[in-house]
């Protein structure tokens, strides 16, 4: 009978040590792979919408042109922002507020993903060369967010960057990746 016992507490006792890990293993996932950070505001709509819910890849991630990242809250910017990386440390980039167009190293960007014409200026003169380790972003939405064309929020350390948003969860009606 002893025996027996034994067996069905070290069965337990394994099924219990899996389980742990298991847990263990996806609380490290979810904190250094992935992480969910809400939207707040409309400086992304027409791609993004206040109150939705996104998932964000944040280990191992080098941003690129085009990306939408997400930038930690805990910097001097206040709360998590979201918005789209048009430059890179040793860019030129400048804006024509007449026309609305951005210009990246001399080339006028395609941006079908905004809501109208970067035609808002705020107090960050252009033309402006991105200084290294830092990116320049600016929403989608842009007559209404607030980005690196103010000197509030200006060029982003890299360092401040917690990932590149990959995967809208809610609403369930907009579930799916997001480009």
């Amino acid at each position: 009978m002893d025996q027996a016992r034994r067996e069905r507490n070290t069965s337990i006792l394994e099924w219990f040590d899996a389980l742990l890990f298991a847990l263990t293993l996806v609380l490290v996932v979810l904190l250094l792979v992935v992480r969910t950070v809400n939207v707040d505001g409309v400086s992304m709509v027409p791609t993004l919408q206040d109150g939705e819910q996104l998932i964000v890849r944040g280990i191992f991630y080098t941003p690129k042109y085009g990306d939408i990242v997400v930038v930690d809250g805990y910097t001097n910017y206040g709360e998590p922002i979201v918005k789209r990386v048009i430059g890179m440390g040793g860019d030129l980039v400048d804006i024509n507020f007449e026309t609305g167009d951005v210009i990246v190293n001399g080339t006028i960007l395609n941006e079908p993903y905004i809501s109208d014409l970067t035609t808002r200026k705020f107090d960050v003169e252009f033309p402006l060369v991105v200084p290294e380790g830092t990116l320049f972003l600016l929403g989608d939405n842009r007559p209404y967010s607030k980005d690196s064309r103010h000197s509030e929020i200006g060029c982003i350390d890299e360092r401040d960057i917690l990932g590149e948003v990959i995967f809208r969860i809610l609403p369930i009606s907009a579930f799916g990746t997001v480009e």
